[in-house]
């Protein structure tokens, strides 16, 4: 048996860092240096951010290649890649050098964005609130998780990639306590891939994944 699972909230605090990029070539660079956090920002941040359309692009590197450097194959690569198949930012980073670099290579001319137009990178930093909130047992998770906020949602299925040990979700984590006949609600979580959705939508896939708690209570 586990402790209460406590629910957390979080908000990301964008800080500007002052660096910025003008063409792909000054991207590139400023890619190498940058912080973790700004490439954790630029792939994950737009989430939290207020949004009033469906975005074209899930990460900034991608929007920015289309709007400001009008180069739709870049956008293209850049936007197919899915920051929860890196175990590390660092993996990340590198992947993303990788799709800049080779569209280097094959450009006759450097792309330039406009005065104006150039890419900033900010760093994130999260904010974490109590929301005194506790889950005592895993027949509450399907009761609860419909009435999460979005800010809960991204700290304990997303954040929490970079701080359990297993770099799993928090639900995960806390399930595996329960004993292992909470191995298919472990196992239907971890298949979630929460990149390519809203985080609306993923409180949606969360809501499906332990709808079956109740019914194994009730059988138990």
């Amino acid at each position: 048996m586990s402790e209460p699972f406590q629910v957390m909230d979080c908000a990301l605090i964008a800080i500007a860092t002052g660096e910025q990029a003008q063409n792909l070539r000054e991207l590139r660079d400023r890619l190498v240096t940058t912080a973790p956090s700004c490439i954790y920002y630029h792939f994950w941040g737009g989430l939290l951010r207020p949004r009033f359309d469906d975005p074209e692009f899930q990460n900034d590197f991608a929007a920015w290649s289309s709007h400001a450097l009008h180069d739709t194959r870049l956008a293209e690569r850049l936007a197919i890649i899915d920051p929860t198949v890196y175990p590390e930012i660092e993996d990340l980073r590198r992947e993303v050098i990788e799709v800049v670099e080779e569209r280097l290579e094959e450009s006759e001319m450097v792309p330039w964005a406009r005065s104006g137009h150039q890419f900033h990178f900010i760093r994130s930093q999260i904010v974490i609130f109590d929301t005194t909130l506790e889950i005592a047992s895993p027949r509450e998770l399907p009761e609860v998780i419909p009435h999460l906020s979005l800010g809960s949602v991204f700290y304990h299925f997303i954040d929490a990639r970079r701080r359990t040990p297993s770099g799993t979700n928090d639900f995960s984590q806390w399930l595996m306590g329960w004993g292992a006949s909470y191995a298919p609600i472990v196992q239907a979580l971890t298949e979630i891939d929460p990149y390519f959705v809203t985080l609306s939508e993923l409180r949606e896939e969360l809501k499906t994944a332990v709808r079956d708690i109740s019914l194994m209570e009730a059988s138990a």
